[in-house]
């Protein structure tokens, strides 16, 4: 707990960068992205070549997405927060910190030595940890919000064949995953957007033609200055 304490407003008054994993990152040029300090979560690793950027920060809290990216989580080089589900398999060092996602605090962690609500989304935990580290903005990229899927949402499945809902085919191919609940999910940015409101702080999304509603929206380009 002390060594996340530490870290507390580490970021105060800053910008991040929180880097999801959506197909629209496909549709971006991420050369800002060595300019900020950006946040990546899940299998972002599969695209450090491709994407052209290597994150600060980085949170994992779903078991599968751990359990199937260890070596990979390991390897990279940067602090990295990992939920409960994950702690045996990779035991804290200089660079991993745990964070408990069992029994939060509260709906929205302000300090995440006090727990990390995972809100039904590892970008709600990304958001806290954001805020613990003391970022006033963050700039959400590549947060599409939809997906194809069959069965009902958080039902185990395992895709067969390309996956379609993130940056590569290649990202759950052949592997289970859990599927996605929009519903919760956005009943959580609801909740980040007036926690972070209230302290004056802010929320925007940068996607490129995402779906969710919750947050303010604007262009890329715009935020960071690049050619339209």
């Amino acid at each position: 707990m002390q060594r996340l304490k530490d870290l507390y407003n580490r970021h105060r008054n800053e910008r991040t960068v929180l880097v999801a994993n959506g197909p629209s990152l496909n549709r971006m040029n991420l050369a800002f992205l060595r300019r900020e300090t950006a946040i990546g979560v899940n299998k972002i690793f599969i695209g450090f070549k491709k994407l052209g950027f290597y994150p600060r920060y980085y949170v994992a809290v779903n078991g599968k997405v751990i359990a199937q990216s260890v070596e990979r989580i390991k390897s990279m080089n940067c602090v990295k927060f990992i939920g409960h589900r994950g702690a045996e398999l990779l035991p804290e060092d200089g660079l991993t910190y745990h964070i408990e996602t069992r029994n939060p605090a509260s709906r929205f962690c302000h300090d995440i030595s006090q727990g990390v609500h995972e809100g039904w989304t590892v970008t709600y935990a990304a958001l806290q940890v954001a805020y613990h580290l003391g970022f006033k903005e963050v700039v959400i990229i590549g947060m599409d919000h939809r997906y194809e899927y069959t069965g009902a949402p958080n039902e185990a499945c395992k895709l067969d064949g390309p996956d379609p809902n993130h940056f590569s085919p290649d990202y759950f191919a052949g592997q289970p995953w859990d599927n996605p609940d929009l519903e919760h999910s956005e009943e959580s940015y609801r909740i980040a957007r007036a926690e972070f409101e209230t302290d004056g702080r802010r929320i925007i999304d940068a996607t490129v033609d995402g779906a969710c509603t919750i947050f303010e929206k604007f262009d890329y380009r715009e935020i960071f200055n690049l050619p339209q």
